[in-house]
């Protein structure tokens, strides 16, 4: 069931979940397992990636986790594994929107609220000349708005406070118009096994898969792939040993890296990704990535709860 096309409003989706924030996580989890996939919940155990992804939600619990997926915190994070030079200038943090003075940010810059992910809550400004500063101030506002619990159950999201990030914006020197790649590391027990590539994110959204060694996947999941057209990146060697870095502590985690201008820049950490709701194509992809998500240290707290 394609819930999206039913309910096309992203607002009132997140409406409808939030009225129903009183039921138990785990039964929540099986109504929109359900619902987006058209088959039960498997948990006793797990075997897909999407599963697993859900398992993972219910019982796993990390102290780092919550820090790193705040767009501020993880900054602190990634400074303890020695990785500074990999984080994206920051041009301020704001509590409150109109503490921003748009006047001396410069031409081009990235504003993104602390608590967002999947790229929502992030205004891209190209140009300040043609920004509309009220209509800005307006979103992030409404933006800033704390959730205490997350709609997809994704505990880490929940009593974050949401601020504002200001940082420089990306942009490739050769082809500005390309837009920037996304690279993004799916991490099990601190090994990048796969690489998601999403291109035109904004524009005629693609995203294509392959393993570590870069050999291409024929898959494809809620954006289409591009083929196997794509050369292996230059420094694709030195974002593997990155994203492992990142991802040693956890036993899965996706870690997103730009490579722009010969250098490598941070993007975020999801432990959650598409919350666990994407479809493959084909269907035993599923199986294939979460035979590399190792839960036996984690499965038997399960039932507790």
């Amino acid at each position: 069931m394609n819930y999206k096309k039913v309910i096309k409003s992203r607002k009132i989706r997140l409406k409808i979940l939030r009225f129903f924030n009183f039921l138990p996580d785990k039964m929540m989890l099986k109504i929109q397992y359900f619902i987006k996939h058209n088959r039960k919940l498997n948990l006793s155990p797990p075997k897909r990636f999407t599963e697993k992804i859900q398992y993972y939600k219910l019982y796993y619990r990390n102290k780092n986790m919550p820090n790193c997926v705040d767009k501020y915190n993880v900054r602190k994070y990634i400074k303890t594994k020695g990785l500074e030079d990999i984080l994206i200038p920051l041009y301020g943090l704001y509590d409150n929107v109109n503490d921003i003075d748009f006047f001396d940010l410069p031409n081009q810059f990235v504003m993104k609220t602390t608590n967002g992910g999947g790229g929502i809550n992030i205004i891209i400004c190209k140009n300040k000349r043609e920004l509309n500063i009220n209509y800005v101030k307006e979103t992030m506002k409404n933006w800033l708005q704390p959730k205490k619990v997350s709609g997809s159950r994704e505990w880490v999201y929940s009593n974050l406070k949401p601020r504002i990030v200001v940082e420089e914006y990306l942009e490739n020197h050769k082809q500005p118009e390309a837009g920037i790649i996304d690279y993004k590391f799916f991490c099990f027990n601190g090994v990048p096994e796969y690489v998601v590539v999403d291109i035109d994110r904004y524009t005629s959204h693609k995203r294509n898969f392959y393993d570590s060694n870069w050999n291409y996947i024929n898959v494809s999941s809620d954006t289409p792939n591009f083929g196997d057209k794509m050369k292996k990146p230059e420094g694709l060697d030195e974002m593997l040993e990155v994203a492992s870095i990142l991802s040693n502590d956890f036993p899965f985690v996706r870690v997103d890296l730009y490579y722009v201008n010969k250098k490598i820049y941070f993007g975020e950490m999801t432990f959650f990704p598409w919350s666990g709701y994407v479809e493959f194509i084909p269907d035993r992809f599923d199986f294939i990535l979460g035979s590399n998500f190792e839960i036996d240290s984690i499965k038997n707290i399960g039932d507790k709860k």
